[in-house]
């Protein structure tokens, strides 16, 4: 096969999209230039774990798109009864409507960027069929600009929560930048108070250099290394009450570098858990990271309790082995 000197202006490209692409030599004759001539013997070597992941990140994105429709609407949620028309002498509003004592802590699920709820769709099913009826599912609209003004929408959405089912608080998971949604809110609002564990899946906590065209949206601005946003969250938070578990694979190619998906800071509790074998969309979807999920709030339920005030976990440190790419306590998942 003939390979002409024409495609070396693709080669980064070729490179980041593909980054198990081995190094080329230098094309005799043409100095510091690689050599084409031995690429199609050179693809063999590609990683067929890479190869499966991006298979598995096409057939779920192809899913998503058809499930997306489904998910525009905000979820439906109980509403207080109306008083009766007409009458004189009404009696006083009943207050307000709680389900029956719960079995475990209400879990909300937080979307990412330019998504909605239905990513959702199989985790919700997983942790229902494993005892968790709790779950509650917020949108917020891609037209969102600021984490901030989102953190506050959590915020009040919690609250609701907690009046309706007559929780004091509830376990929270984010996906990509839904994760860091709910750690705004938890560290800078006070949410510490309501969130007694957030889970993130592939979110950027030290910021993301991916897609440098899309720094037009305000909140992809937001996301990168160095924002205000970031910078408020590297600042101390002495005595933050919540647990955090973060979820990061090996092959999230949104995040730049890999190591911005694990949270390291001096005043949290936190477990890092590496993913291997899936991309940024499969983290919600994989039945192997659901799991994870459900192991790790069922170890902090198990710990805390339902109704445990004040701190818990570790007195702010990262627990034995929780750093950043260490996998943290749960050892980490291999998807096949």
């Amino acid at each position: 096969m003939k390979v002409t000197t024409a495609a070396l202006p693709l080669l980064p490209l070729f490179q980041r999209l593909l980054p198990g692409l081995p190094g080329l030599p230098g094309l005799p004759g043409i100095p510091g230039l690689p050599e084409l001539a031995s690429l199609p013997g050179r693809l063999t070597g590609l990683s067929l774990t890479f190869l499966k992941a991006s298979a598995l990140e096409v057939a779920i994105l192809a899913g998503h798109l058809l499930l997306y429709p489904s998910g525009i609407v905000q979820e439906r949620r109980p509403s207080l009864p109306l008083p009766s028309v007409g009458s004189r002498d009404p009696e006083p509003s009943p207050p307000t409507p709680r389900l029956p004592a719960p079995a475990s802590t209400p879990v909300v699920l937080l979307h990412g960027f330019i998504d909605n709820r239905s990513v959702f769709l199989l985790l919700r099913r997983s942790l229902a069929q494993h005892g968790r009826h709790q779950v509650d599912s917020l949108n917020y609209s891609p037209l969102t600009c600021d984490i901030r003004t989102a953190a506050e929408l959590l915020g009040r959405h919690i609250e609701e929560i907690c009046e309706r089912t007559g929780n004091e608080r509830v376990d929270v998971v984010g996906h990509s930048l839904g994760g860091l949604i709910a750690r705004y809110y938890v560290q800078r609002l006070g949410g510490d108070l309501r969130v007694r564990t957030l889970v993130t899946l592939g979110t950027p906590h030290a910021g993301t250099r991916v897609v440098p065209l899309a720094n037009a949206h305000p909140i992809v601005r937001q996301m990168r290394p160095g924002s205000a946003v970031i910078e408020e969250l590297s600042r101390p938070t002495p005595g933050c009450r919540t647990q955090f578990v973060s979820f990061w694979s090996d092959l999230d190619r949104v995040m730049d570098p890999l190591e911005t998906a694990c949270l390291d800071h001096p005043d949290l509790t936190v477990q890092n858990v590496r993913v291997s074998g899936v991309g940024h969309l499969a983290l919600p979807v994989h039945p192997a990271v659901a799991t994870g999920i459900r192991q790790a709030l069922d170890a902090v339920e198990a710990e805390t309790g339902t109704e445990t005030e004040g701190r818990a976990g570790s007195g702010g440190r990262a627990r034995p082995g929780g750093r950043a790419g260490s996998g943290g306590r749960a050892g980490g998942l291999t998807v096949a």
